[in-house]
C-alpha cells in the first residue's frame, strides 16, 4: 500500500513538475479547456438566469399558488382545430358561478374575479390610448401579490357599492401625475372622474410589453362603464403550497357541477394554474440547454485534441526519460499511468480556471444587465467532469505509446 502511495505521489509531482518547466505551452495548451468549460458554465448560467427572470416577471404578474378559470386560457402551443374546437364548447364564465366557487371552495385561501376592458385616456390634452382596464374584486391585491409603491388597494365596501376609485400602474402615474403623489387626484375614464387609491410598484416589460400601463378599478364599477365580454376570469389562491392542487381540483369540480357536466363530459371552460408554466418553462430552457450545450461541448473536444498533440510532443521529448525508468524497473502500466495523470492534471488545471473565468463572466452580465445569472452545481459538475475525462482520453494514446517504448531504443535516443 505504503509503495502505492509512493508511486502515485511521485507520479503527481513529477507530471506537475513537467507542467511549471513549459508553463507558456501548457497555458496554451489549456485554452481550449478554459474557454469550453466557462463557455459550457455561462451557458448554463444563462439558461438558468432566462427562466429565473421570466418567472420571476410572471410572479410580480400572477403572484404564486394561483390559479384562473376562465372561458378560454391555455399555457402552451395548441393546434388551431383545438383552438376552434374550444371556442365552440367553452362558454363564458358568470358571475353567478363565480359567487358559487367563492361559497363552496373550503381549500382556497381567497377566490377573486377579474375582467379586462381596453381605453383611450385623455385628460387635460394628455393622451395616453390602449390602456388596460381591469376590474377586480377586493382580495386580488392577496391573490395576485400586489404591491403598492404608494397609497392603498381598494376595499370591499368600495367594490359592493361601484366606487369611483382606481389604482393605477406606474406608467399612467407617470405620464399624468409626473410630480408628486397621485393619491388623492383625479383621473377621468369616459368623462367619469375617479379618486386614485394607490400606485403599483413597477413591474417593467415582459417579452416587450410594458406591465405598468393600467389601471385597477371596482369590478362592479367596470360592468357600469364597459360592455361585459368575454366573461369573468376566476382567480384562486392557497396560503399553502401543499394545498394548491387540492384547491385547483376542487374549484374544477364545483363548476362542473354547476353547470351538470357528467364525469364523461369534456371541460366547458380553461383552467390554467403558475405551476403549469412553471413546468412550461423548464421544457423550454430544456430545449435550449440540450441544443446548445452540446455545441460548447465542441469546443472541449478540440481542446481534448490540443491535449493529446501537447502529450505526443512530451512523450517524444521524454523519450531517454521512459527508457531510463524502464531500464530500473518500472513496468508498462506505471509508465502508462504517469502520462495519464499528467494529462488529467492538466485538463483539471484547465477546468478550474475555465469555472472561475465563468464566475467571472456572470458576475460581471449580472452587475452590468442586472439580469440574475445563477452558476448551478449541475453544469460546473458537467463541465469539469467532461474536462476531466477528455484529459484522460487525450492522454491514452501517448500514454500507450511511451508504455510501448523499447528501454534500450528509448535509451539511444537522447
Amino acid at each position: 500500500m505504503r509503495q502505492l502511495y509512493s508511486f502515485y505521489t511521485d507520479a503527481f509531482w513529477i507530471s506537475v513538475k513537467s507542467i511549471f518547466e513549459h508553463k507558456l505551452r501548457a497555458f496554451l495548451t489549456l485554452i481550449g479547456i478554459i474557454i469550453g468549460v466557462a463557455a459550457v458554465v455561462v451557458v448554463g448560467a444563462s439558461i438558468s438566469g432566462l427562466k429565473t427572470y421570466v418567472v420571476d416577471k410572471v410572479s410580480k404578474v400572477l403572484g404564486v399558488n394561483h390559479f384562473m378559470i376562465t372561458r378560454m386560457a391555455n399555457v402552451g402551443n395548441i393546434t388551431d382545430e383545438e383552438f376552434e374546437r374550444k371556442s365552440r364548447r367553452n362558454k363564458d364564465v358568470t358571475w353567478e358561478e363565480y359567487e358559487y366557487i367563492r361559497d363552496n371552495c373550503k381549500s382556497c385561501s381567497y377566490v377573486g374575479a377579474a375582467i379586462f376592458a381596453g381605453a383611450d385616456l385623455d385628460q387635460d390634452g394628455t393622451e395616453m390610448p390602449s390602456v388596460r382596464m381591469i376590474g377586480v374584486t377586493d382580495n386580488m391585491y392577496e391573490i395576485e401579490d400586489k404591491t403598492l409603491s404608494d397609497g392603498r388597494f381598494m376595499t370591499r365596501e368600495e367594490v359592493e357599492r361601484a366606487a369611483k376609485v382606481c389604482v393605477i400602474g406606474a406608467d399612467v402615474k407617470e405620464k399624468y401625475f409626473p410630480n408628486g403623489s397621485a393619491v388623492g387626484r383625479i383621473l377621468k375614464i369616459r368623462g367619469i372622474p375617479l379618486q386614485v387609491l394607490g400606485v403599483e410598484e413597477a413591474r417593467g416589460s415582459f417579452v416587450g410589453e410594458s406591465q405598468d400601463r393600467h389601471m385597477y378599478i371596482p369590478i362592479t364599477l367596470h360592468n357600469q362603464m364597459f360592455a361585459r365580454t368575454g366573461g369573468l376570469g376566476v382567480h384562486g389562491k392557497t396560503l399553502l403550497k401543499e394545498n394548491f392542487q387540492e384547491s385547483i381540483e376542487e374549484s374544477r369540480l364545483l363548476l362542473r357541477n354547476k353547470r351538470q357536466l357528467l364525469g364523461s363530459e369534456e371541460e366547458t371552460f380553461s383552467l390554467v394554474n403558475v405551476d403549469e408554466f412553471n413546468s412550461q418553462m423548464d421544457q423550454f430552457t430544456g430545449a435550449i440547454a440540450a441544443v446548445v450545450v452540446p455545441i460548447t461541448m465542441i469546443i472541449l473536444l478540440v481542446g481534448g485534441i490540443v491535449v493529446m498533440n501537447i502529450m505526443l510532443v512530451s512523450v517524444t521529448e521524454r523519450t531517454f526519460e521512459v527508457g531510463l525508468r524502464k531500464a530500473l524497473g518500472a513496468t508498462r502500466k506505471q509508465i502508462l499511468l504517469q502520462f495519464l495523470i499528467e494529462s488529467a492534471l492538466l485538463c483539471v488545471v484547465g477546468g478550474i480556471l475555465g469555472l472561475l473565468l465563468a464566475i467571472g463572466v456572470t458576475a460581471l452580465i449580472t452587475f452590468m444587465l442586472e439580469i440574475t445569472m445563477t452558476v448551478t452545481i449541475g453544469y460546473i459538475i458537467l463541465s469539469v467532469g467532461v474536462s476531466s475525462i477528455i484529459g484522460v482520453v487525450a492522454g491514452l494514446y501517448p500514454a500507450w505509446k511511451a508504455a510501448r517504448l523499447d528501454p534500450i531504443v528509448a535509451l539511444t535516443q537522447s
